[in-house]
């Protein structure tokens, strides 16, 4: 097929076990022991959010909600804290991924950091209303840093979907 400069490229399905793989990689990337600060980027969010953009028929709420769980228990924090959050955030990201699709990057990025900051919003809080103790003004720099990885995530995620360009010396178009 000959594509022109700037037509957007045509992809191959994609592989439920990359989605899955993709999934528990961004899971152990979050669990590295890295001394969790507020501002540091949740990858497990920004990977479900990905998944929930492209493909919103095989990643949606509930899969977003178990890994919210496992969060959960993984930081010790209020069990559904970020399985609210997680389900809360692709909700909004199924919502709006045919209109998010129009856009280039930079500007889907933009679109979504809305949503990383209502995700850690939600967070925040559900960690007051326990008791918590405010972890400070540096927690909205984590949704600026999710949205600004989000066109690496994009181009991370897409690599094994891309065609290979096969050019055809015999065929005219």
């Amino acid at each position: 097929m000959i594509m022109r400069p700037g037509q957007a490229q045509l992809l191959l399905p994609v592989s439920p076990l990359f989605i899955g793989l993709s999934l528990i990689a961004a899971l152990m990337l979050n669990m590295l022991p890295l001394g969790r600060t507020v501002w540091m980027p949740d990858l497990l969010a920004l990977v479900l959010v990905f998944w929930s953009v492209h493909q919103p028929a095989r990643v949606g709420l509930g899969a977003a909600f178990v890994f919210g769980l496992v969060m959960d228990v993984h930081q010790s924090s209020l069990l559904g804290q970020h399985a609210l959050s997680y389900a809360t955030l692709s909700f909004l990201a199924i919502m709006i991924h045919r209109r998010l699709l129009w856009y280039s990057l930079p500007l889907q990025a933009l679109q979504l950091a809305s949503l990383f900051l209502a995700s850690h919003l939600i967070e925040l809080a559900i960690r007051m209303i326990a008791g918590g103790v405010f972890p400070g003004w540096l927690l909205l720099v984590a949704p600026l840093l999710e949205a600004a990885l989000w066109p690496l995530a994009t181009w991370i995620l897409l690599a094994p979907q891309r065609r290979a360009p096969e050019p055809d010396e015999n065929r005219p178009l």
